[in-house]
């Protein structure tokens, strides 16, 4: 069953998520109803707050990877920084460049419990880098200055009010 996205400035949104003890049932089945929210939302990424389960879980669909971590963390990061466009499926109708690390190690749980490491350059390590952030209740807005911050919010806020106003649901790489 797919689960309701939950929208800025949901509470939800700015809480760090816990984490996951253990494995279990109840978990891979929330990773299985966070799959399909994705696809049927056809992002790139997700994380458990985003549909108000504070556990550190998230799923990942970027070309032919695809991945579902618990507890991830980013245990390495280039140094290299570049600039590419983000949106959120909790954020819907806007997107701006965001700067973020090119590569990024990432480690956590597979849903069997061993763990795991992927090694992620540009679109992938963006979306993981903005999957975790949103474990720890940050949202690509708070990479942006304040302005640019002040900017897209009026937009977002303008397009809910529209009577039709409709979710993004294209995958066009800005989307995560």
């Amino acid at each position: 069953m797919a689960l309701e996205i939950r929208l800025y400035p949901d509470p939800v949104l700015r809480k760090r998520a816990e984490p996951i003890p253990e494995i279990t049932d109840e978990i891979r089945a929330l990773a299985d109803e966070m799959v399909e929210t994705l696809v049927k939302r056809v992002g790139y990424g997700l994380a458990a707050p985003q549909v108000g389960v504070l556990k550190r879980l998230i799923v990942v669909d970027v070309e032919d990877d695809f991945y579902v971590l618990a507890n991830p963390e980013i245990v390495a990061a280039s140094e290299e920084r570049v600039l590419g466009v983000e949106g959120c499926l909790s954020i819907p109708g806007v997107e701006a460049e965001v700067e973020r690390a090119r590569s990024v190690r990432v480690r956590g749980l597979s849903l069997s419990g061993e763990e795991v490491e992927v090694e992620a350059r540009d679109l992938l390590a963006r979306v993981f880098q903005h999957e975790i952030d949103h474990l720890n209740g940050v949202l690509f807005i708070d990479h942006l200055g304040r302005a640019k911050r002040l900017q897209l919010l009026k937009e977002y806020e303008r397009l809910r009010r529209s009577p039709q106003a409709q979710p993004q649901r294209e995958k066009e790489g800005a989307v995560i």
